[in-house]
């Protein structure tokens, strides 16, 4: 049986301008996780393997997680997040492209930076599409190769590239995707045949009491 199950961090610092900054959960972004954990305790969501990338959003939600379920989590920085803060710098020196200050501005500006990574059209010390790509392509092969229930704690842009690979979607649907996934959302791939299928994307079960639609955060 193989399972692999995604999760998105919990907010982090909105309105940050750099990757430090950001990089750190919110304290709505603290009780997503344990909201979440919660859930999955209270469901008998059980994982044999719990996974997260290294920045402190990702392990910090990985680790609430991880203490409502009994799991115990291991690190891998291919589940980190790719450098938007470096792309959208990079989009701006080469092209005039500002960097965004509000979601509206921000809906508008991933399509034209990952269009721009994809091309190669960024500067030549940022990681490249190509090496992004690869690298959430061996955490899936490590999962599949594993077996068993496996969670990864991650980012927005790893969870799109993950369904960009499986699915076989254009960069435009990639990026369609990554603008809707939720802090702390559920996205769960199953083996089916030789294939791992969609099983849920986009849930937030832990978050479908009205009393919480406050909650219900992209960033």
């Amino acid at each position: 049986m193989v399972e692999i199950t995604l999760v998105r961090h919990g907010q982090a610092q909105t309105g940050a301008q750099d990757e430090e900054s950001y990089d750190n959960l919110s304290d709505l972004g603290r009780q997503q996780a344990r909201w979440l954990g919660d859930h999955f305790a209270a469901t008998g969501r059980a994982f044999d393997t719990v996974i997260s990338g290294t920045l402190h959003r990702q392990h910090d939600t990985a680790q609430l997680i991880a203490d409502a379920v009994g799991a115990s989590v291991s690190q891998d920085k291919r589940l980190n997040e790719l450098d938007y803060f470096g792309l959208a710098e990079s989009l701006r020196d080469t092209h005039a492209v500002e960097i965004p200050s509000n979601r509206a501005e921000f809906i508008a500006h991933v399509p034209q930076v990952l269009s721009a990574w994809e091309t190669g059209r960024i500067h030549a010390h940022l990681e490249s599409f190509t090496a992004f790509e690869t690298r959430i392509a061996q955490m899936i092969a490590l999962a599949e190769g594993q077996g068993g229930r496996v969670l990864f704690v991650t980012s927005g842009g790893v969870i799109g590239m993950a369904m960009r690979l499986l699915l076989g979607l254009q960069v435009a649907s990639y990026a369609n995707i990554l603008l809707q996934i939720y802090n702390s959302s559920v996205h769960r791939y199953i083996k089916l045949g030789d294939v791992l299928a969609l099983d849920t994307f986009n849930a937030v079960p832990h978050l479908e009491d009205p009393a919480r639609a406050h909650a219900r955060t992209y960033i």
